[in-house]
């Protein structure tokens, strides 16, 4: 019998305590959305006395039909020397329609005496009063005693009176807090076992990453005992986050015994670990486990090789339980069974004993001696395979372009850009101006290739990224230019390298529309356009 555990997710609170995480109440309310369809079962709001935009997301959630969530509000016990029954931030509370609260109260005699600058009693009855009260009003009380694992070890009898004070006062559920995210895993092992033999409620885990050790002290905690586990997603949160929910998820259910979600629902973490990202206008890191980009990227031959027969070789888990994908990548470490996966992924038969495929893959280790990395360009790896094999075609050829920059006596500058083409049999002659010279040179092109191809006018250019590859040659040295485009619907990835910065940037480009080119090529229409007797017009003959 697998036993359950609760998940308590606080992205909405402590998660954007995280340096550069903002949310609006719509940002939010979106992101509820996401995580009551994941199955977490209970989602903290904020803190409803703490400012107005928390106390508008209280009113707008109620409108929201959760299936599987609860929301809860957060905040402190009663101020020291007051009442409960008068403490501004717990009347807000009640004010904010919630069935549930987690109040926060000091457990450690240091921060007591430190921080509150009270007496320890007064600090135990601040616990029991703020817990009593809150239940008198119908709320399902979850106390988060903060700095606990510090408390417990510096003055363990006082640490657990704070705990028994919450208890005593009705509390469901006591939460252990690693507050300052210093405790090593067999510390949390022995602290919530002990807790849990003395304690007669439910015993939940809130860590934070400073030794980066959340996850692992989250996982131990359940072993010992805990059954509700508080976390964000993708580990937002102060200093060096929070327990990361979207790794504690699937250790705790595919590895160990316990049920978080629905099996069904763990294909949706890597949807939903990358749409909060999106939200919070973060970049998802490439390597986070379980759900990065690079979680199950295989690069070395060998070992591509070896997950081709069996992907357990070098997989811990299948990607698509979690919703990920598995990806190999190509480099000067490539074998062929590289090359014959990528070909495969693009509907290429390869044969191995082809001279063809061994002259691409060294091809490839001379490309990347000269800079590419294909691994972070796959739309331009694409091409150089389908070319090799005489399957790409050419949508258009460069006759020249020349580009001209004008320095203004007002210290301003101006860029243009002309270029010559031949489309399907044309020769067309475009001018643009642009915002430096890529920009122009990208401006040209399409006014040349919307002619042709008006499918062209979708895509445009998402990302632009500049590498100097020997800095020690300074101004002489190549570059590697990436791209990065997207039609709206999905985002691609081209490369140039070169000594030359338009060079590279050319053949970025290039590569960026070509790609989209042939990716629609089934539902390209050709329009031939009128001829013209302007050179840098539309066409000439």
């Amino acid at each position: 019998m697998r036993e359950q555990v609760f998940l308590y997710d606080t992205t909405l609170r402590d998660g954007t305590q995280g340096e550069g995480i903002s949310l609006s109440v719509d940002d939010k309310l979106k992101i509820v959305t996401k995580l009551d369809q994941l199955g977490v079962h209970y989602i903290e709001g904020g803190w409803p006395g703490s400012n107005p935009k928390d106390m508008e997301f209280f009113r707008r959630v109620q409108e929201l039909h959760l299936k599987k969530s609860t929301i809860t509000a957060f905040g402190s016990t009663r101020r020291s020397g007051g009442s409960a029954e008068n403490d501004e931030n717990l009347l807000k509370i009640i004010e904010s329609k919630v069935g549930t609260v987690a109040i926060f109260g000091k457990a450690w005699d240091f921060q007591v005496q430190e921080a509150l600058r009270t007496t320890l009693a007064e600090n135990l009855q601040m616990i029991s009063d703020s817990v009593r009260f809150l239940k008198s009003h119908g709320l399902e009380v979850i106390f988060d005693a903060e700095h606990f694992f510090d408390g417990y070890k510096a003055n363990k009898n006082y640490a657990m009176k704070a705990l028994f004070a919450a208890e005593d006062a009705g509390a469901n559920c006591i939460v252990l807090c690693d507050t300052n995210g210093g405790t090593l895993p067999h510390e949390i092992s022995e602290i919530v076992k002990d807790v849990c033999g003395k304690v007669h409620i439910q015993v939940g885990i809130h860590c934070h990453n400073d030794g980066e050790l959340a996850v692992a002290n989250s996982l131990i905690a359940v072993q010992a005992g805990a059954r509700q586990v508080q976390g964000t997603i993708n580990g937002y949160g102060e200093r060096c986050g929070n327990a990361n929910l979207v790794s504690i998820i699937p250790n705790l259910q595919m590895k160990l015994t316990y049920t978080c979600v629905e099996e069904e629902h763990l294909k949706k973490l890597t949807s939903i670990a990358k749409y909060v990202h999106e939200i919070a206008n973060q970049t998802a890191p490439s390597n986070q486990p379980f759900v990065g980009r690079s979680a199950f990227a295989h690069k070395g031959g060998m070992h591509v090789s070896a997950v081709l027969k069996h992907p357990q070789t070098y997989e811990h888990v299948l990607p698509e339980l979690v919703g990920n994908n598995r990806r190999v990548l190509v480099s000067e470490l490539s074998g062929q069974s590289n090359l014959m996966f990528k070909a495969q992924e693009w509907n290429i038969k390869l044969d191995k004993k082809d001279p063809t495929s061994k002259q691409l893959l060294e091809t490839i280790k001379i490309k990347e001696h000269e800079g590419y990395q294909y691994e972070a360009a796959e739309a331009s790896f694409e091409l150089l395979v389908k070319q090799s094999y005489g399957s790409l075609k050419d949508y258009f050829i460069l006759d020249y372009f020349k580009i001209f920059i004008e320095k203004n006596g007002d210290e301003s500058f101006s860029t243009e850009a002309v270029i010559k083409l031949c489309i399907q049999d044309e020769i067309i002659l475009t001018a643009a101006e642009g915002n430096g010279p890529v920009n122009a040179l990208d401006h040209a092109l399409r006014k040349a290739l919307e002619q042709f191809y008006p499918i062209i006018r979708n895509m445009h250019l998402s990302d632009y990224k500049v590498r100097v590859l020997d800095e020690t040659e300074a101004t002489a040295s190549k570059v590697r230019v990436l791209i990065e485009s997207t039609d709206g619907q999905e985002k691609w990835s081209t490369i140039g390298v070169s000594a030359n910065i338009i060079k590279a940037s050319w053949l970025a480009l290039v590569d960026s529309v070509q790609y989209y080119l042939m990716k629609n090529d089934d539902v390209i229409e050709l329009v031939y356009p009128q001829k013209t007797n302007n050179s840098l017009g539309v066409s000439n003959h």
